[in-house]
């Protein structure tokens, strides 16, 4: 940076300035743990010179917090993907069950929402789309925060919600299913990938939802359609049609960029002759209400049987889990 010319390139420069940013808070956070592992040593030594048994409490709940600090960053070491530390764009979208599945979209979006607020993470909604009686048929929401992707990658795929029905007037057991993607998203084509505008098909539409004077009155809303891959992604809650189609070509890119990394995947398992299961879409976690209250993910096999801690967003043992075996 202190390289003559180098704010010549101002695009270029940001993105050094920003890449320095995260390094830096990496190694402060790095020292400050390091300063907390001494400090408790030397409570330890403190209080063997002085035989005080007393101050065995103190340490317990320093090492306690020392402990959880240690786990924290461990864990964000498990962040090696390329993209590990980019924002990501939710997709919750209601299976089949009518009602009762666009109900279980609307407890799962909470329960997202919950956990972005624990972490720290802002949420906003791009495109949502009201169930016919209740719940949500479908969510699409931008979630901004340190290894956002990361951790919330580990959460794509069908979600399975076993309850008695609130909506079933004979008091019924029912099965929903609900699924979610998760994409990162860019402030910038910095993919590499290249889009033809030939192959984009844009449509607009009004606005659904609650909206502001201008929203709802004008064709503010983007659906755009990637021909070749057939992936539809559309935005409607910015306040122009000009910030609905950057936003949607944003979550395009990441999409375009899942798509071609899932296809290295597959084209490397098959050359070293591997039959893995590719879990794109397939079954991750099963919710259950009743009989008895459980949370599986069948991934990892780890359980809760605090299914209200859940639905408040404690996720991290399922996320942290995945990472670890992943």
């Amino acid at each position: 940076m202190a390289r003559d010319g180098f704010w010549n390139d101002v695009e270029a420069a940001n993105k050094v300035n920003q890449r320095m940013k995260t390094v830096t808070a990496k190694l402060e956070k790095f020292e400050k743990l390091t300063r907390a592992g001494d400090d408790v040593e030397t409570l330890i030594e403190l209080a063997e010179e002085a035989d005080d048994v007393g101050m065995v409490a103190e340490i317990l709940e320093e090492y306690r917090v020392f402990a959880e600090k240690v786990d924290a960053l461990r864990l964000e070491t498990l962040l090696r993907g390329e993209y590990d530390d980019k924002n990501a764009v939710l997709s919750l979208h209601a299976g089949a069950g009518g009602t009762e599945a666009q109900d279980w979209v609307s407890i799962l979006y909470r329960m997202y929402t919950r956990y972005c607020e624990n972490k720290g993470y802002s949420v906003r909604v791009l495109d949502l789309l009201d169930g016919d009686e209740a719940g949500i048929k479908s969510v699409t929401f931008e979630v901004d925060g340190e290894n956002a992707y990361g951790y919330l990658k580990a959460e794509k795929g069908v979600h399975r919600l076993v309850r008695i029905s609130p909506f079933d007037s004979s008091g019924r057991r029912h099965t929903s299913f609900a699924s979610l993607d998760v994409t990162p998203i860019f402030d910038d084509n910095d993919t590499g990938i290249e889009i033809d505008p030939d192959d984009l098909r844009v449509d607009t539409y009004r606005s659904s939802g609650a909206g502001g004077q201008h929203v709802n009155k004008t064709s503010s809303a983007i659906r755009i359609t990637h021909l070749p891959t057939n992936i539809v992604v559309q935005c409607q809650n910015e306040r122009s049609q000009l910030q609905n189609r950057e936003t949607a070509m944003r979550m395009l890119m990441g999409k375009l960029l899942e798509l071609q990394e899932r296809e290295r995947m597959e084209q490397m398992s098959q050359i070293k002759g591997e039959m893995k299961k590719i879990e794109w879409g397939s079954q991750i976690r099963s919710y259950v209400f009743q009989p008895y209250t459980l949370v599986k993910d069948h991934r990892t096999n780890v359980e809760n049987g605090n299914i209200q801690a859940v639905m408040d967003g404690d996720l991290d043992a399922f996320i942290n889990a995945y990472l670890v075996q992943s």
